[in-house]
Formats: C-alpha cells, structure tokens, sequence
C-alpha cells in the first residue's frame, strides 16, 4: 500500500488546466489516475489515441462535445468514458474550473504533454 497527496506528485499544465499524476506506469498498478483541473471558460479539443480515458467529475461544469457534434453536459456525478479513441472538446463553464478525476488505460507515464495534430486535436 502507498498513499499520495495531490501536493506530492507532478503536475502538468495540459494548456487549458493542470493535470496532477497520482498513479503512473511507474507504480505497476496497469492504469493512471490523475486529478485534472479545466480552467474555467476554456475549450480544448483533445484525442488519446495510444490510451482510453474515463472522466469521473467531482465539482465544477461542463459539457463535452464529440466529434460529430453532439453535447453532453459535464456536472458533479457525471463520468464519460472515451472508450474508442473518441476525438472530443472538453469546455468548462465560464463561472469555475471543472475538477474530474480521470483513469487511463494503458497508464501514462506521467511526463506526456499533448501537442497539436494535423486534424486539429491535441493529442498524446
């Protein structure tokens, strides 16, 4: 057993939020769990397309909007799960930051960073 404190561990600024690498591949454990901050108003247009995500969020709103289109709104209780390499925008609502907890498979290493595509996604 290990515990970890959110103020222990590396912190990522993803460019639209912070993202705060509680478990890595490093730990053994087959899956990441971060605690990802989206800044208040933003949009991001975001793709894993080496990973699958889940999304459990704690507090704050949103929506996130698939490729095609369509909107789902993001609130505490909600969690969307990226299960086919989904192509999405994630946008925080302009009155808070939106905090989700999010769990990754296979695990990150913990230094990715994402980058611009050429279809317009950030990715890693």
């Amino acid at each position: 057993m290990f515990i970890r404190t959110r103020e222990t561990v590396r912190m990522v600024d993803w460019g639209n939020g912070d993202s705060y690498r509680l478990l890595t591949a490093a730990d053994g454990m087959g899956f990441t769990v971060c605690h990802t901050v989206v800044r208040a108003g933003t949009s991001s247009k975001l793709q894993y397309r080496r990973h699958l995500e889940a999304c459990y969020c704690v507090s704050g709103k949103g929506e996130v909007v698939s490729s095609d289109g369509v909107t789902h709104p993001i609130e505490p209780g909600v969690l969307y799960a990226l299960d086919q390499h989904d192509p999405h925008t994630l946008i925080a609502a302009p009155s808070e930051d939106m905090h989700l907890i999010s769990v990754f498979n296979p695990p990150l290493s913990g230094e990715e960073k994402h980058s611009l595509c050429q279809d317009g996604y950030s990715c890693y």
